[in-house]
């Protein structure tokens, strides 16, 4: 009195009667269930739309054949009674069927290249508890845009970062967070040249100068004084040599204590080396392309031409700059913080200050000719012209005259045959726009540059003369009414 093994059908429809219990059912086959299953008379099942098989099975005694479901038998399941885990047995248990973990293994010493490439950590040493560590730059995280300080400074990548600190109690923070003193981003650890799997060497240490570091934090007043907001590495490189120097500045700022007092921190990386003229790529052999970098001189070192480059907060960055392109006009705008100025300094100092903003870190001196010149050959080579603005001020006794606008104007033609033209430049004039300024203004100085290419080709007449219209007419004007008619007439 089986039907099929299948679990009970859910898409079964059955008449709304009770079916018998399994007791029920037994008394009426008149014997002794010896399988537990429900039945039910065939007469009740109008439709069954299973998907299943499923048999009837004939009452012995001759009544209505019966429709049966066999019931759940823990004997026929695929589950198993649980194994009793003792405190003894914990750890074989979990030896036996234990997979991958979480928890990281032991740490082996990572092996290094000879030489830093490009985007590889930075490896910093601990001389006091000898330490192999990597160089951070810190970055923000999230919508919010808190610090996560973990993230390592890649080789060769000069970027800036900038993220946001939430001090609970900061008249605690300021003297105990590392982040908000100086003397954490350069003392007590040195920089490797290039990566050791040996013991370090004093050789192989750069030791970390630090630009007019600034005091330790401190709290006065219910401020907290000499908080670190600015955060510049600049490091040079040799190739494979690694790196050769390291120097850090600081920007710091004061804090207000109240009840969710915040800092927003900028870090750079700016990684440069002294580049030599045979391994500057050339611009243009012998002309110009239009698209390449326009090529300048400092001191008899070839370099590319660059413009201010603005952070993302509008703020001028100090090292990345944007590389001027032959042919193509440029304007660049971005704001230049003078404070904190020293008490004794006069308008010469902020003139000084936001002149090198706009030259760089390297003065220019004299622009290449032609994209292929060589920095040997002084023919190829010409002196830029500057025009400055009258440093006198205008009716204001407070004020100083200093340069906002700087204007790169570039005369270029082109030169040799028709058929193969080559772009020269002809000369290069550095104009300064000024204006004047009040002192107690000078806090954020809004800089502009602008880059203009005029072409002054003078095209010489075409070797021969345009070509010119020939009409030809029939000879007799009235030839097509001719023969219309004759058309006509046939």
């Amino acid at each position: 009195m089986r039907g099929s093994r299948a679990p009970p059908l859910p898409l079964l429809l059955l008449a709304s009667l009770p079916a018998l219990s399994p007791a029920g059912a037994a008394r009426r086959s008149g014997g002794s269930r010896s399988v537990s299953q429900v039945c039910v008379e065939k007469s009740l099942i109008f439709r069954s739309n299973t998907p299943y098989s499923t048999d009837i099975v004939s009452d012995p005694d001759g009544q209505d054949p019966l429709f049966c479901v066999q019931l759940d038998d823990s004997k026929l399941n695929y589950f198993q009674q649980p194994q009793d885990v003792k405190e003894s047995d914990f750890a074989e248990f979990l030896e036996k069927y234990g997979r991958h973990s979480f928890l990281a293994p032991s740490q082996v010493q990572p092996s290094f290249s000879a030489f830093y490439r490009a985007g590889d950590p930075i490896l910093i040493y601990f001389d006091s508890s000898s330490v192999l560590s990597m160089l951070r730059q810190p970055i923000k995280m999230g919508a919010s845009g808190l610090c996560v300080d973990g993230n390592p400074a890649g080789f060769l990548d000069s970027k800036s970062t900038s993220c946001t600190r939430i001090f609970a109690n900061l008249s605690k923070s300021c003297m105990t967070d590392p982040a908000l003193d100086a003397a954490s981003y350069y003392r007590d650890f040195t920089v490797l040249k290039v990566p050791i799997n040996d013991a370090v060497m004093p050789s192989m240490k750069v030791n970390v100068t630090a630009v007019s570091p600034p005091g330790a934090p401190h709290m006065k007043d219910n401020t907290c004084m000499n908080v670190v907001s600015e955060v510049i590495y600049e490091i040079e490189y040799s190739g494979t040599s690694g790196i050769q120097s390291v120097s850090v500045q600081f920007k710091v700022s004061n804090i207000s204590v109240n009840s969710r007092s915040s800092l927003q921190q900028h870090f750079t990386m700016h990684f440069w080396t002294r580049t030599f003229s045979h391994t500057l790529p050339r611009s243009g052999n012998p002309g110009y392309i239009s698209g390449a970098p326009l090529l300048i001189a400092n001191s008899g070192a070839k370099q590319h031409m660059s413009i201010l480059r603005s952070e993302s907060d509008g703020r001028c960055s100090q090292f990345l700059r944007h590389t001027v392109q032959f042919g193509r006009n440029m304007r660049t705008g971005c704001k230049i913080s003078l404070s904190p100025i020293p008490e004794d300094s006069n308008c010469s100092y902020i003139q000084q200050k936001l002149h090198k903003a706009f030259q760089g870190m390297n003065r220019t001196e004299d622009f290449a000719v032609t994209g292929s010149a060589h920095s040997t050959q002084a023919e190829e080579w010409m002196t830029i012209l500057i025009e400055n603005c009258s440093v006198e001020a205008v009716n204001c006794t407070s004020c100083c005259m200093v340069p906002v606008t700087l204007e790169i104007q570039i005369l270029w033609t082109k030169v040799g045959l028709l058929s193969n033209p080559q772009a020269q430049v002809v000369g290069t004039r550095h104009f300064y726009h000024c204006q004047p300024l009040k002192f107690l203004d000078m806090s954020m100085v809004p800089l502009t540059t602008i880059v203009t290419f005029t072409d002054m080709t003078d095209w010489p007449e075409a070797p021969r003369g345009q070509p010119q219209m020939h009409w030809k007419l029939p000879f007799d004007i009235f030839f097509p009414f001719k023969m219309e008619s004759v058309f006509k007439v046939w």
